[in-house]
Protein backbone atom coordinates (compact mmCIF):
# COMPACT_ATOMS: atom_id res chain seq x y z
CA UNK A 1 0.00 0.00 0.00
CA UNK A 2 1.34 3.56 -1.13
CA UNK A 3 0.97 6.42 1.18
CA UNK A 4 -1.36 7.73 -1.61
CA UNK A 5 -3.96 5.10 -0.86
CA UNK A 6 -6.89 5.37 0.91
CA UNK A 7 -8.95 2.56 0.36
CA UNK A 8 -7.43 -1.10 0.10
CA UNK A 9 -9.18 -4.24 -0.39
CA UNK A 10 -6.57 -7.24 0.25
CA UNK A 11 -7.52 -10.56 -0.77
CA UNK A 12 -11.43 -10.00 -0.03
CA UNK A 13 -13.30 -13.32 -0.36
CA UNK A 14 -17.00 -12.82 0.01
CA UNK A 15 -19.29 -16.34 -0.17
CA UNK A 16 -23.19 -16.63 0.05
CA UNK A 17 -24.29 -19.81 1.80
CA UNK A 18 -22.67 -22.98 3.20
CA UNK A 19 -20.97 -25.71 1.89
CA UNK A 20 -21.00 -26.68 -1.61
CA UNK A 21 -24.32 -24.71 -2.34
CA UNK A 22 -22.31 -21.24 -1.37
CA UNK A 23 -21.54 -18.44 -4.50
CA UNK A 24 -18.50 -16.82 -4.29
CA UNK A 25 -19.51 -13.05 -5.24
CA UNK A 26 -16.31 -11.89 -4.50
CA UNK A 27 -13.82 -14.15 -5.13
CA UNK A 28 -9.55 -13.07 -3.95
CA UNK A 29 -10.04 -9.32 -4.59
CA UNK A 30 -7.12 -7.24 -4.27
CA UNK A 31 -7.31 -3.38 -4.73
CA UNK A 32 -6.01 0.09 -4.07
CA UNK A 33 -7.86 2.78 -4.79
CA UNK A 34 -6.30 6.07 -4.73
CA UNK A 35 -7.06 9.58 -2.55
CA UNK A 36 -8.84 12.04 -4.20
CA UNK A 37 -9.72 10.04 -7.18
CA UNK A 38 -12.74 9.07 -9.27
CA UNK A 39 -12.63 5.20 -9.42
CA UNK A 40 -15.54 3.00 -10.72
CA UNK A 41 -16.36 -0.35 -10.17
CA UNK A 42 -17.30 -1.60 -13.73
CA UNK A 43 -18.96 -4.94 -14.74
CA UNK A 44 -22.01 -6.51 -15.21
CA UNK A 45 -24.50 -7.75 -13.46
CA UNK A 46 -23.69 -10.08 -10.86
CA UNK A 47 -20.22 -9.50 -11.17
CA UNK A 48 -19.20 -8.27 -7.52
CA UNK A 49 -19.21 -4.80 -7.78
CA UNK A 50 -22.21 -3.36 -5.46
CA UNK A 51 -20.61 -6.26 -3.19
CA UNK A 52 -17.73 -4.62 -2.98
CA UNK A 53 -18.76 -1.26 -2.32
CA UNK A 54 -21.05 -2.80 0.49
CA UNK A 55 -17.91 -4.39 1.83
CA UNK A 56 -16.39 -0.97 2.09
CA UNK A 57 -19.60 0.82 3.26
CA UNK A 58 -19.65 -2.08 6.24
CA UNK A 59 -23.16 -2.86 5.27
CA UNK A 60 -22.06 -6.41 4.55
CA UNK A 61 -19.14 -8.91 6.22
CA UNK A 62 -16.28 -10.50 4.51
CA UNK A 63 -15.74 -14.24 4.30
CA UNK A 64 -12.10 -13.68 4.09
CA UNK A 65 -9.22 -10.72 3.68
CA UNK A 66 -9.09 -7.17 4.73
CA UNK A 67 -10.66 -3.78 4.20
CA UNK A 68 -8.39 -0.78 5.17
CA UNK A 69 -8.72 2.71 5.37
CA UNK A 70 -6.18 5.19 5.58
CA UNK A 71 -4.56 2.31 6.83
CA UNK A 72 -6.66 1.11 9.60
CA UNK A 73 -8.28 -1.65 9.46
CA UNK A 74 -11.99 -1.65 8.98
CA UNK A 75 -12.74 -5.02 7.97
CA UNK A 76 -15.66 -5.33 11.63
CA UNK A 77 -17.11 -1.69 11.62
CA UNK A 78 -20.17 -1.21 11.97
CA UNK A 79 -21.49 1.99 8.95
CA UNK A 80 -21.85 4.67 11.52
CA UNK A 81 -18.30 4.47 12.64
CA UNK A 82 -16.75 4.54 9.20
CA UNK A 83 -15.61 8.02 7.65
CA UNK A 84 -17.78 7.34 4.52
CA UNK A 85 -21.02 7.92 3.24
CA UNK A 86 -23.25 6.08 0.53
CA UNK A 87 -25.63 7.17 -2.26
CA UNK A 88 -27.81 4.42 -3.62
CA UNK A 89 -29.87 4.41 -6.55
CA UNK A 90 -33.47 4.99 -4.89
CA UNK A 91 -31.79 8.40 -3.43
CA UNK A 92 -33.72 7.66 0.18
CA UNK A 93 -34.50 11.08 0.95
CA UNK A 94 -37.03 12.45 3.45
CA UNK A 95 -40.47 13.22 1.78
CA UNK A 96 -42.12 15.15 5.38
CA UNK A 97 -38.71 17.34 4.77
CA UNK A 98 -37.72 20.62 2.71
CA UNK A 99 -34.63 20.04 0.66
CA UNK A 100 -32.36 22.43 3.04
CA UNK A 101 -33.70 19.85 5.96
CA UNK A 102 -32.58 16.10 3.90
CA UNK A 103 -29.27 17.90 3.36
CA UNK A 104 -29.03 19.00 7.41
CA UNK A 105 -30.47 15.66 8.57
CA UNK A 106 -26.82 13.65 8.65
CA UNK A 107 -24.90 16.65 10.48
CA UNK A 108 -27.66 17.04 12.88
CA UNK A 109 -27.26 13.34 13.51
CA UNK A 110 -24.20 14.23 13.96
CA UNK A 111 -24.59 16.56 16.61
CA UNK A 112 -23.03 19.34 15.11
CA UNK A 113 -24.03 23.09 16.29
CA UNK A 114 -26.80 24.71 14.76
CA UNK A 115 -24.73 27.88 13.23
CA UNK A 116 -21.96 24.85 11.68
CA UNK A 117 -25.10 23.06 10.62
CA UNK A 118 -27.00 26.22 8.75
CA UNK A 119 -23.94 26.79 6.70
CA UNK A 120 -22.61 23.71 5.59
CA UNK A 121 -26.41 22.94 4.48
CA UNK A 122 -26.19 26.02 2.76
CA UNK A 123 -22.75 25.51 1.07
CA UNK A 124 -23.37 21.63 -0.26
CA UNK A 125 -27.04 23.01 -2.00
CA UNK A 126 -24.66 25.78 -3.70
CA UNK A 127 -22.14 23.57 -4.97
CA UNK A 128 -24.52 21.34 -6.09
CA UNK A 129 -26.59 24.61 -7.25
CA UNK A 130 -29.79 23.75 -5.55
CA UNK A 131 -29.94 26.90 -3.08
CA UNK A 132 -33.10 28.15 -4.65
CA UNK A 133 -34.58 24.76 -3.72
CA UNK A 134 -34.07 24.49 -0.11
CA UNK A 135 -37.65 25.15 1.00
CA UNK A 136 -39.26 22.96 -1.12
CA UNK A 137 -40.09 19.32 -0.57
CA UNK A 138 -38.57 16.84 -2.22
CA UNK A 139 -41.56 15.32 -3.67
CA UNK A 140 -41.56 18.10 -5.68
CA UNK A 141 -37.93 17.86 -7.37
CA UNK A 142 -37.64 16.19 -10.54
CA UNK A 143 -35.40 12.90 -10.65
CA UNK A 144 -32.55 14.74 -11.26
CA UNK A 145 -33.33 17.60 -8.58
CA UNK A 146 -33.77 14.83 -6.36
CA UNK A 147 -30.18 12.92 -7.02
CA UNK A 148 -28.52 16.48 -6.58
CA UNK A 149 -30.09 16.62 -2.61
CA UNK A 150 -28.83 13.20 -1.76
CA UNK A 151 -25.71 14.03 -3.33
CA UNK A 152 -25.44 17.21 -0.96
CA UNK A 153 -26.56 14.97 1.92
CA UNK A 154 -23.92 12.60 1.59
CA UNK A 155 -21.35 14.90 1.37
CA UNK A 156 -22.23 17.61 3.97
CA UNK A 157 -20.22 15.61 7.01
CA UNK A 158 -17.21 15.53 4.74
CA UNK A 159 -16.60 11.62 4.80
CA UNK A 160 -13.53 10.87 3.67
CA UNK A 161 -15.27 8.39 0.76
CA UNK A 162 -18.17 8.85 -0.80
CA UNK A 163 -19.44 5.34 -2.08
CA UNK A 164 -22.02 5.70 -5.28
CA UNK A 165 -23.85 2.61 -6.33
CA UNK A 166 -25.60 3.64 -9.51
CA UNK A 167 -27.13 6.43 -8.73
CA UNK A 168 -27.67 7.40 -12.29
CA UNK A 169 -29.62 4.22 -13.52
CA UNK A 170 -33.48 6.03 -13.27
CA UNK A 171 -32.51 8.70 -14.81
CA UNK A 172 -33.55 9.39 -18.75
CA UNK A 173 -30.52 9.64 -21.32
CA UNK A 174 -30.57 13.22 -21.38
CA UNK A 175 -30.63 13.81 -17.50
CA UNK A 176 -27.85 11.23 -16.75
CA UNK A 177 -25.01 12.58 -19.60
CA UNK A 178 -25.73 15.96 -17.59
CA UNK A 179 -25.48 14.49 -14.28
CA UNK A 180 -22.15 12.50 -15.56
CA UNK A 181 -20.17 16.57 -15.97
CA UNK A 182 -22.17 17.28 -12.40
CA UNK A 183 -20.47 14.13 -10.30
CA UNK A 184 -16.98 15.09 -11.68
CA UNK A 185 -17.28 18.31 -11.14
CA UNK A 186 -18.03 17.66 -7.70
CA UNK A 187 -15.71 14.93 -7.02
CA UNK A 188 -12.72 17.76 -8.63
CA UNK A 189 -14.54 20.87 -6.18
CA UNK A 190 -14.49 18.97 -2.87
CA UNK A 191 -11.06 16.27 -3.62
CA UNK A 192 -13.11 13.57 -1.97
CA UNK A 193 -12.41 9.76 -2.93
CA UNK A 194 -15.86 8.91 -5.21
CA UNK A 195 -16.06 5.31 -5.07
CA UNK A 196 -18.78 4.57 -8.41
CA UNK A 197 -21.09 1.44 -9.28
CA UNK A 198 -22.12 1.18 -12.60
CA UNK A 199 -22.55 -1.44 -15.60
CA UNK A 200 -22.53 1.62 -18.18
CA UNK A 201 -18.94 1.82 -19.98
CA UNK A 202 -20.06 5.38 -21.27
CA UNK A 203 -20.72 6.24 -17.45
CA UNK A 204 -17.36 4.69 -16.60
CA UNK A 205 -15.09 5.93 -19.33
CA UNK A 206 -16.43 9.68 -18.99
CA UNK A 207 -16.13 9.87 -15.75
CA UNK A 208 -13.08 7.99 -13.89
CA UNK A 209 -9.46 8.85 -12.95
CA UNK A 210 -9.15 5.13 -13.03
CA UNK A 211 -11.44 1.81 -13.67
CA UNK A 212 -11.57 -1.73 -12.18
CA UNK A 213 -13.76 -4.06 -14.65
CA UNK A 214 -15.22 -7.00 -12.82
CA UNK A 215 -16.32 -10.44 -13.71
CA UNK A 216 -17.43 -13.42 -12.05
CA UNK A 217 -16.55 -11.96 -9.07
CA UNK A 218 -13.01 -11.44 -10.08
CA UNK A 219 -11.09 -7.83 -10.62
CA UNK A 220 -9.92 -8.53 -14.41
CA UNK A 221 -8.62 -5.35 -15.28
CA UNK A 222 -7.26 -1.88 -13.11
CA UNK A 223 -6.54 1.22 -15.20
CA UNK A 224 -7.37 4.49 -16.98
CA UNK A 225 -10.04 4.89 -19.30
CA UNK A 226 -7.65 4.53 -22.40
CA UNK A 227 -5.45 1.90 -21.00
CA UNK A 228 -8.24 -0.10 -20.61
CA UNK A 229 -9.96 0.76 -23.97
CA UNK A 230 -6.71 0.73 -25.82
CA UNK A 231 -4.89 -2.01 -24.03
CA UNK A 232 -7.78 -4.75 -23.03
CA UNK A 233 -5.54 -7.50 -21.00
CA UNK A 234 -8.51 -10.10 -22.20
CA UNK A 235 -11.38 -10.90 -24.29
CA UNK A 236 -13.93 -10.15 -21.52
CA UNK A 237 -12.52 -6.99 -21.16
CA UNK A 238 -12.11 -6.02 -24.77
CA UNK A 239 -15.68 -7.29 -25.68
CA UNK A 240 -17.33 -5.11 -22.48
CA UNK A 241 -15.36 -1.73 -22.45
CA UNK A 242 -17.23 -0.38 -25.93
CA UNK A 243 -17.36 -2.58 -29.06
CA UNK A 244 -14.79 -4.49 -30.96
CA UNK A 245 -13.75 -7.09 -33.48
CA UNK A 246 -11.83 -10.19 -32.98
CA UNK A 247 -10.04 -12.10 -35.18
CA UNK A 248 -7.98 -15.94 -34.58
CA UNK A 249 -5.22 -17.44 -36.22
CA UNK A 250 -2.22 -18.89 -35.94
CA UNK A 251 0.25 -16.57 -34.16
CA UNK A 252 3.78 -15.94 -35.90
CA UNK A 253 6.25 -13.23 -35.24
CA UNK A 254 4.53 -9.94 -35.43
CA UNK A 255 1.92 -11.46 -37.23
CA UNK A 256 -1.90 -13.57 -37.03
CA UNK A 257 -2.11 -15.94 -40.05
CA UNK A 258 -5.99 -16.12 -40.49
CA UNK A 259 -7.97 -19.07 -41.66
CA UNK A 260 -7.69 -17.43 -45.43
CA UNK A 261 -4.47 -17.32 -45.04
CA UNK A 262 -3.87 -13.32 -44.66
CA UNK A 263 -1.06 -12.20 -42.62
CA UNK A 264 -2.50 -9.26 -40.07
CA UNK A 265 0.35 -7.46 -38.59
CA UNK A 266 0.49 -7.55 -35.12
CA UNK A 267 4.01 -6.66 -33.47
CA UNK A 268 5.01 -8.11 -30.44
CA UNK A 269 3.18 -10.82 -31.14
CA UNK A 270 5.58 -13.93 -30.85
CA UNK A 271 5.00 -17.97 -33.01
CA UNK A 272 3.29 -20.28 -30.98
CA UNK A 273 -0.14 -21.73 -31.72
CA UNK A 274 -3.44 -19.99 -31.95
CA UNK A 275 -4.11 -16.56 -30.92
CA UNK A 276 -6.83 -14.01 -30.30
CA UNK A 277 -6.21 -10.77 -31.45
CA UNK A 278 -8.23 -7.41 -31.15
CA UNK A 279 -9.41 -4.37 -32.65
CA UNK A 280 -11.49 -1.71 -32.59
CA UNK A 281 -14.10 -0.85 -35.30
CA UNK A 282 -12.55 3.21 -35.50
CA UNK A 283 -9.09 1.80 -36.25
CA UNK A 284 -10.49 -0.24 -39.67
CA UNK A 285 -9.18 1.66 -42.82
CA UNK A 286 -11.54 1.06 -45.90
CA UNK A 287 -10.37 1.57 -49.49
CA UNK A 288 -9.97 0.79 -52.71
CA UNK A 289 -9.30 -3.35 -53.42
CA UNK A 290 -6.75 -2.24 -55.69
CA UNK A 291 -4.70 -0.11 -53.37
CA UNK A 292 -3.75 -3.54 -51.30
CA UNK A 293 -5.30 -4.92 -47.77
CA UNK A 294 -7.40 -7.46 -46.58
CA UNK A 295 -9.98 -8.33 -49.40
CA UNK A 296 -13.55 -7.60 -48.21
CA UNK A 297 -17.48 -7.07 -49.10
CA UNK A 298 -19.55 -4.72 -47.72
CA UNK A 299 -22.48 -6.53 -46.11
CA UNK A 300 -24.71 -3.69 -44.58
CA UNK A 301 -24.78 -0.01 -43.64
CA UNK A 302 -26.19 0.80 -39.94
CA UNK A 303 -26.22 5.16 -40.10
CA UNK A 304 -25.62 6.69 -36.70
CA UNK A 305 -25.76 10.01 -37.35
CA UNK A 306 -22.17 11.13 -36.72
CA UNK A 307 -20.94 7.76 -37.99
CA UNK A 308 -21.73 4.75 -39.82
CA UNK A 309 -21.14 1.43 -39.02
CA UNK A 310 -19.97 -0.67 -41.93
CA UNK A 311 -20.51 -4.64 -41.91
CA UNK A 312 -17.99 -6.29 -43.76
CA UNK A 313 -17.45 -9.80 -44.42
CA UNK A 314 -14.09 -11.39 -45.36
CA UNK A 315 -13.07 -13.75 -47.71
CA UNK A 316 -12.42 -17.04 -44.75
CA UNK A 317 -16.12 -15.39 -43.70
CA UNK A 318 -15.10 -13.77 -40.60
CA UNK A 319 -17.39 -10.81 -39.74
CA UNK A 320 -15.78 -7.47 -39.10
CA UNK A 321 -17.21 -3.78 -38.25
CA UNK A 322 -15.93 -0.82 -38.92
CA UNK A 323 -16.71 2.80 -37.86
CA UNK A 324 -16.73 5.33 -40.36
CA UNK A 325 -17.81 9.06 -40.40
CA UNK A 326 -20.60 9.39 -42.15
CA UNK A 327 -20.05 11.10 -45.46
CA UNK A 328 -21.22 14.77 -45.73
CA UNK A 329 -24.15 15.71 -47.92
CA UNK A 330 -23.74 14.95 -52.11
CA UNK A 331 -20.91 13.06 -51.12
CA UNK A 332 -20.18 9.53 -52.34
CA UNK A 333 -19.87 6.59 -49.58
CA UNK A 334 -19.54 2.69 -49.68
CA UNK A 335 -22.54 0.54 -50.94
CA UNK A 336 -23.58 -2.65 -49.84
CA UNK A 337 -22.21 -5.19 -51.83
CA UNK A 338 -18.60 -3.13 -52.54
CA UNK A 339 -15.41 -4.78 -52.87
CA UNK A 340 -12.66 -2.79 -50.72
CA UNK A 341 -9.58 -3.34 -49.42
CA UNK A 342 -9.01 -3.16 -45.38
CA UNK A 343 -6.26 -2.50 -43.42
CA UNK A 344 -5.20 -1.83 -39.27
CA UNK A 345 -4.58 1.89 -37.90
CA UNK A 346 -0.94 1.10 -36.81
CA UNK A 347 -0.62 -0.34 -33.35
CA UNK A 348 -4.52 -1.04 -33.20
CA UNK A 349 -4.57 -4.49 -33.29
CA UNK A 350 -3.53 -6.49 -29.45
CA UNK A 351 -3.31 -10.00 -28.47
CA UNK A 352 -5.76 -10.38 -25.92
CA UNK A 353 -5.83 -13.56 -23.48
CA UNK A 354 -9.02 -15.85 -23.84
Amino acid sequence: MTAETIISARNVVKAFGQGAAAVRALDDVSLDILRGEFFTLLGPSGCGKTTLLRLIAGFEMPTGGQILLDGADITTLPPNRRPVNTVFQSYALFPHLTVAQNVAFGLQMLGKPAAEVKATTARMLALVKLDHLAGRKTAQLSGGQQQRVALARALAPQPKVLLLDEPLSALDLKLRKEMQVELKRLQIETGITFVFVTHDQEEALTMSDRIGVMSNGKLQQVGTAKDIYTRPRNRFVASFIGETNFLTGTAEDDALRIAGGARIPVPGLRAGGAATVTVRPEQLRLGPPAEGGLPATVRDLVYFGTDTHCHLLLEDGTELVARLQSPASGEAGFVTGQKVGLRFAEGAVQKVEE
